[in-house]
């Protein structure tokens, strides 16, 4: 006789069809599918957390390739394995109140029949949503431990810590140069929170110099269609000109970002902030759209976005170089720190390839991203 467990395996493993296997599982009883298709979830969901998927990486994925019901297990994932392990490091508890992860069902064992109820959807719809999550989460490849996942975490003290208050302070300027209408008090906004962020590091530099137990971190950055490879290159300019080294890794739709603490949190930051300015600016400059000028529209928006990068890229090269005091005293401190930084990326990553520039293909939008990179002017 063919049990739960042998009908779920089949499917999975594509020795039986899909529908027919949906199908024979609507016929056994919740009693006997529930419990397999629960411990089905905890297990894959355990195996990609101890493969170095963190909550928001895995729920932001989830959504890209099977939508919103199926992200909402991953957090009911995450949930049940807080339940299970509750001492976890306080970014992957951060990260589980991100994606709303809250455990509400009573029993493991009964999980898909009370998510039938909590979605009011039918069994077959129930049963073939838990199916598909399964599908795409037995396809992902473990990936690098970047945060201890739940039951490996082992507090540390004297790590280093961003100024909150800097940040909050930072995020508020930006926040004001994204909202803005004009150019120039975008300009303004923004020039003074790289300078603030420059000062700041530079600052973290100087008094975590003799320290032995700071040691640069790496955070994954989203990096979302369209245009990715373009947005990927303003990253990676950003992370430069901060001091960071940038990877990205396109099939899954992230780039991990080496450095130290306050650094990578500037580059987050600016990053994102960028992002939006570029946008904004993109629609207030691009051609019209419609039947005909559809090509032609991708074509600017691509062009738009590599020329905005490559002249971010050299402002914010400059202004680095410009912030630097006088004096010898904190070149060797920012030296020994890039290599420090560069031995934690090749430590993780021993083969990179160096991506291949972008096309342009419209004068019209090269130009228009350059001239909003200037607006966007960070000194």
């Amino acid at each position: 006789m063919t049990t739960a467990a042998d009908t779920i395996q089949a499917i999975l493993s594509g020795a039986t069809g899909y529908e027919p296997g949906l199908d024979e599982l609507t016929v056994l009883p919740a009693t006997d599918v529930d419990p397999v298709l629960s411990a089905a979830l905890r297990q894959a969901a355990e195996r990609l957390f101890r493969g170095g998927w963190q909550p928001v990486e895995l729920h932001r994925l989830m959504t890209r390739r099977s939508g919103p019901d199926a992200a909402r297990l991953v957090a009911d994932a995450v949930a049940a394995q807080l339940h299970r392990t509750p001492a976890a490091d306080p970014r992957w508890i951060a990260q589980a109140a991100e994606i709303g992860a809250e455990r509400w069902w009573p029993a493991d064992e009964a999980y898909p029949s009370e998510l039938g109820r909590r979605l009011r959807a039918d069994r077959v719809t129930v049963l073939d949503l838990v199916l598909t999550t399964l599908t795409v989460l037995r396809t992902l490849p473990p990936i690098e431990i970047l945060m201890p996942p739940p039951g490996a975490f082992v507090a540390q003290k004297n790590v280093e810590k961003s100024d909150n208050r800097v940040l909050e302070r930072v995020r508020a300027l930006l926040a004001k140069a994204e909202s803005t209408d004009y150019p120039a008090e975008a300009e303004a906004y923004t020039a003074k929170a790289q300078e603030m962020i420059t000062r700041h590091s530079l600052d973290e530099a100087l008094l975590t110099a003799d320290r032995a137990e700071i040691v640069p971190l790496a955070r994954r950055v989203a990096v979302d269609a369209p245009y990715e490879s373009e947005k990927a290159a303003l990253l990676h300019a950003v992370a430069r000109a901060n001091r960071c080294h940038a990877v990205w890794t396109p099939d899954l739709g992230f780039a991990t970002v080496f450095g130290f603490d306050a650094d990578i949190d500037a580059v987050d930051l600016l990053h994102a902030s960028l992002l939006v300015q570029a946008q904004r600016a993109m629609s207030r400059t691009e051609p019209p759209g419609g039947k005909a000028g559809k090509a032609r529209l991708k074509t600017f928006r691509a062009s738009f976005l590599v020329a905005f990068a490559s002249r971010i890229g050299e402002r914010l090269a400059r202004a680095a170089r410009e912030a630097l005091p006088t004096g010898d005293d904190l070149l060797p401190v920012l030296r020994s720190r890039d290599l420090q930084v560069h031995a934690s990326m090749t430590r993780v990553f021993p083969h990179t390839e160096r991506a291949r520039g972008a096309r342009v293909d419209s004068d019209e939008g090269w130009r228009e991203g350059r001239a909003a990179a200037d607006r966007a002017a960070l000194s």
